[in-house]
């Protein structure tokens, strides 16, 4: 079952879903609207030609950080992190799902490949997997909208929420797009 803007309202009030900042006029029929932060991700292809999964990431990726007026431009075929400008978090037996909006899939903007999952029990600016499968460079903008969440209920509350002690949570709370860590997967 996904909340409507009746729930999403509930919830918001009830502190199981949280939203910072929270604009009321984002609340849509089923999902909140969310808008695009100023800090960005992308691989440095002239010091680095392959990827190791497993090893640490430190230097693949260089940091870019974009102003009110300036646009980050996404050219054909690239990819970069982003994240949302609000922090979403949802309780111990809430799950959200993020969402690309149609506007700009019809440019050939994709917001995420596979993150697009809120844990239980996580509160963080989602990152955005940012890709352009178009055939023209598209500006984005900060504060523009980016994507949607939309919330669902457990069927009971999680034993383990995100962060917990009892996993191996990597991105708990992130606060700006942070690279893969997919090595730790292979520590021993």
């Amino acid at each position: 079952m996904i909340l409507s803007d009746r729930d999403i309202k509930l919830y918001l009030k009830e502190g199981k879903i949280t939203i910072s900042p929270f604009r009321q006029e984002c609340v849509q029929p089923a999902s909140v609207d969310l808008h695009l932060d100023r800090t960005f991700l992308i691989f440095d292809t002239v010091n680095h030609h392959i990827i190791d999964v497993k090893k640490p990431v430190e230097g693949l990726m260089r940091r870019v950080e974009i102003d009110g007026d300036t646009p980050f431009i996404l050219h054909p075929g690239e990819f970069a992190l982003g994240a949302t400008l609000e922090e979403v978090g949802v309780g111990n037996d809430v799950v959200g799902r993020l969402e690309g909006k149609s506007s700009l899939g019809r440019l050939g903007i994709i917001i995420h490949a596979t993150a697009g999952y809120l844990d239980p029990g996580n509160r963080l600016k989602l990152t955005l997997e940012l890709s352009n499968i178009g055939s023209l460079p598209v500006k984005l903008y900060f504060n523009m909208p980016i994507a949607q969440m939309s919330f669902s209920p457990l069927s009971s509350p999680c034993e383990n929420p995100y962060g917990s002690k009892a996993l191996a949570s990597k991105y708990y709370g992130a606060k700006e797009p942070q690279a893969s860590q997919m090595w730790k997967n292979f520590k021993s």
